[in-house]
């Protein structure tokens, strides 16, 4: 092969795609999800979606430190920071100081906070319905499955993005 045949060779399979491109269609379709979501969010409980994701773990896993919040949602600090301070704000959840860690807060819902999730979970379900409905209960199982495989690859491959 000749430098010149080689290099288009070279240039031919390293040339990116974003249509083929999984991570980049995987980032679309979340993304396109997330909006959805939003969209709804918004309208129905005044929630933009890292307050909703908040509630979300926070009544999962009560109580709860943002540090750990973050690392389940993948959000950064900032934006939990900002997303639990607008929910305190509007007396959805509590910050209560960890004995555990006197530079953090433990978080829980209130009453009130419990009573949104409580609107806000049959939602999320029935959104997640209407978007894989076409899908039977094999594909969703085996799309969950490939899901976890992903972002046990990921892991191995970007450790320090997984932590």
């Amino acid at each position: 092969m000749t430098g010149g045949a080689r290099r288009a060779s070279v240039a031919r399979v390293t040339q990116l795609k974003l249509d083929t491109f999984l991570p980049y269609r995987l980032s679309v379709v979340s993304n396109s999800v997330s909006e959805a979501i939003a969209t709804a969010y918004v309208r129905l409980f005044g929630l933009r979606i890292p307050e909703w994701r908040l509630i979300a773990v926070i009544a999962e896993a009560q109580p709860i430190t943002q540090q750990a919040v973050g690392v389940a949602t993948r959000m950064d600090k900032v934006t939990v920071s900002r997303a639990a301070q607008a929910l305190a704000e509007r007396g959805l959840i509590a910050r209560q100081p960890n004995a555990g860690d006197k530079r953090s807060h433990l978080l829980s819902l209130t009453q009130t906070g419990q009573a949104l999730y409580d609107q806000v979970a049959p939602k999320a379900l029935e959104m997640e319905a209407a978007i894989f409905e076409q899908f039977d209960r094999t594909e969703r199982r085996t799309l969950s499955a490939m899901l976890e495989r992903i972002e046990a690859a990921v892991a191995r491959v970007a450790p320090e993005s997984a932590e």
